[in-house]
């Protein structure tokens, strides 16, 4: 298992972690805009792997069309937390920094503190940010990340992305966020950001999962 949080004041939003509340979509932060959809991308162990790699190597956002460019890790290890001995005694942790893997193209895989800047358009409508890895989770059955705006978005907020291999042996890919609007027309024109978003879920799904999926809805 592999987990990893990063907080900082650079984010430019209050509620950081919110996507993984339970009740985001009935209880959202305040003037955001919440979303969240499930889809079923397979079954077995191997669609698990592919999907995670797929996922934590940025493969889901370049093929969903965004254009991804100056991907930093944190400047700093990330602190794992303390591990104990079968005894209950403190001890130290094996190592205070997971390893970090790179594509075959060189770029760092997602790791907690991450900052990259993302570039597009999605139907239409700017995609640009400067976003931040706020965490990450690595289990056996269980993988994912949340995305945290930084400055120079038309939306302030955060999105997260969660692969999960049930014990039916099925897999499932979850995305839920919510932002609120900072550029002018979308003050004035809010629908445009629920477009925006759904658009972007679409392009997620067609990313990991070509052959698409059974929605929930």
């Amino acid at each position: 298992m592999r987990r990893g949080t990063f907080r900082d004041e650079t984010v430019n939003y209050a509620a950081v972690g919110a996507t993984q509340a339970p009740d985001l979509m009935q209880y959202p932060p305040e003037r955001s805009i919440p979303a969240e959809e499930s889809w079923r991308i397979g079954s077995g162990a191997e669609r698990f792997a592919t999907a995670s790699d797929a996922l934590l190597s940025w493969t889901t956002h370049k093929a969903s069309g965004l254009t991804l460019s100056d991907v930093r890790p944190a400047s700093e290890p990330s602190y794992l937390g303390v591990s104990f001995d079968d005894e209950g005694n403190p001890i130290r942790p094996s190592k205070t920094e997971p390893e970090q893997r790179f594509d075959a193209d060189g770029t760092p895989f997602v790791s907690a503190g991450t900052t990259v800047r993302v570039r597009g358009r999605v139907g239409g409508q700017r995609a640009d940010a400067e976003l931040r890895v706020i965490f990450v989770i690595e289990e056996p059955r269980r993988v994912g990340f949340a995305l945290g705006t930084m400055g120079d978005s038309v939306v302030s907020g955060e999105e997260s992305f969660m692969l999960e291999w049930l014990q039916n042996d099925e897999v499932w890919f979850t995305v839920r966020a919510f932002d609120a609007p900072e550029s002018l027309l979308y003050k004035v024109l809010p629908v445009l950001s629920r477009r925006r978003r759904k658009e972007l879920f679409s392009g997620y799904l067609r990313a990991i999962s070509p052959l698409f999926a059974t929605p929930t809805s």
